[in-house]
């Protein structure tokens, strides 16, 4: 009977204890670039929420140097096959003697650039393309099929994934159609009124 007790308890305090606040800086990246992941989810099937939770993770919702610097918000490396501009940045690359060197980092004009690379990137690397059978609306999988194939070193990269999904209500982005109205842009603004 204690051992019930205990554990009614436990599960108590696990149920009402606080959920992990939600960051003002991370909100307004997702509004900012949301539209961005909806529209790599309509061409690929990729669920938009694993995409803005990738980029979240991997850009620090945008505020990182690799992003601020180089428009990278997916940590995507050159690759030998890489023709576009590079930047270089230390990550987990190791000369002979194991010291950190710099990693060379994809570098885009723009954001919308970084977004659309991240696609083709996943679609285009063989390794990856078995995740694309999976349902968009099924994030979980994409999140465990992510970590399994190896998109990041970190081994508990599925459960940061889903947590930032759950934490921001991503999964509502997977739901998006191709009608989903985009705001106005400030230039679509100034040319109605005049």
């Amino acid at each position: 009977m204690v051992i019930f007790k205990t554990t009614l308890i436990l599960l108590l305090f696990a149920w009402a204890a606080p959920k992990e606040p939600m960051k003002p800086y991370v909100v307004n990246y997702i509004q900012q670039y949301k539209y961005l992941a909806i529209d790599e989810m309509q061409r690929s099937g990729m669920p938009a929420s694993i995409i803005m939770a990738q980029g979240i993770i991997e850009s620090n919702a945008g505020s990182s140097s690799l992003a601020r610097e180089s428009n990278n918000h997916f940590g995507i490396k050159c690759k030998e096959y890489w023709t576009g501009s590079s930047f270089y940045h230390p990550d987990d690359d190791r000369d002979a003697k194991g010291n950190i060197v710099p990693s060379c980092f994809r570098k885009y004009k723009s954001v919308s650039e970084s977004f659309a690379d991240h696609t083709d990137f996943l679609m285009h690397t063989p390794h990856y393309q078995a995740l694309f059978t999976y349902d968009r609306t099924d994030y979980e999988l994409w999140a465990r099929g992510l970590e399994l194939v190896g998109y990041a070193s970190d081994g508990g990269y599925a459960d940061k994934l889903i947590r930032t999904i759950k934490l921001y209500n991503l999964h509502e982005l997977d739901y998006y159609t191709v009608q989903y109205a985009r705001p106005a842009s400030k230039e679509q603004t100034t040319a109605n009124k005049g």
